[in-house]
C-alpha cells in the first residue's frame, strides 16, 4: 500500500515551526470563549433588551435583600452588600465579592452568568430569575462602587 504522507512509509512526520504556529492559531481561534467575553454591563443591557423594560437599581437592590417566601434571599449568601467575601449559607464555602467593583472578574463570563444566574435563582426564587431580576440586580450591584453608600444609591445603572 502506497504511503500517504510525504517521505514515505518509514519517514517520521515533522512539522515545521511556522506550520505548528498556523495550527496553534487556528485552533486557538476555532476554541470558544470562556473567560472574559463579557463585561457586567453588557450582561445587565443584554437582559434589560430582553425584557423590554428599563433597569431600576432600587428594584435591584430590593429584590437582592428579599427572601421571596423562601428562607434564603441571595444576601444570604453574597452579603449585604456584597462587597466582601462571604460564606455560602448552608455549605460554608467562601464565595468572592458580588461586586463587579469589589471583584472584577464578575460576570464576565457569559456561560458561567448564565449557569450561576440559573441555580441561585432556583435555590432562593424556586425558579429562573426573569430577564428584568437579572438586569435591576446588575443595576444595583453595578452601582457599589465604594463611593455611594448601598442604602443612598438610587437608580443609577
Amino acid at each position: 500500500m502506497p504511503a500517504l504522507h510525504h517521505g514515505g512509509m518509514n519517514t517520521p512526520h515533522t512539522t515545521s515551526p511556522v506550520h505548528m504556529a498556523a495550527l496553534l492559531a487556528l485552533a486557538f481561534a476555532l476554541a470558544p470563549a470562556h473567560a472574559a467575553d463579557t463585561t457586567a454591563a453588557s450582561q445587565m443591557q443584554r437582559w434589560s433588551d430582553v425584557s423590554g423594560k428599563p433597569v431600576s437599581a432600587e428594584r435591584g437592590r430590593v429584590f437582592f435583600n428579599s427572601r421571596h417566601g423562601g428562607e434564603w434571599s441571595c444576601a444570604s449568601c453574597h452579603g449585604n452588600p456584597p462587597t466582601t467575601s462571604s460564606r455560602h449559607a448552608s455549605t460554608g464555602k467562601t464565595i468572592a465579592p458580588l461586586a463587579p467593583a469589589f471583584n472584577p472578574e464578575r460576570f464576565t463570563d457569559t456561560a458561567k452568568v448564565d449557569k450561576w444566574f440559573r441555580r441561585n435563582c432556583k435555590d432562593v426564587l424556586s425558579r429562573e430569575c426573569t430577564p428584568v431580576e437579572k438586569a435591576d440586580v446588575l443595576a444595583w450591584l453595578l452601582q457599589l462602587d465604594g463611593k455611594t453608600p448601598p442604602q443612598a444609591a438610587k437608580d443609577k445603572p
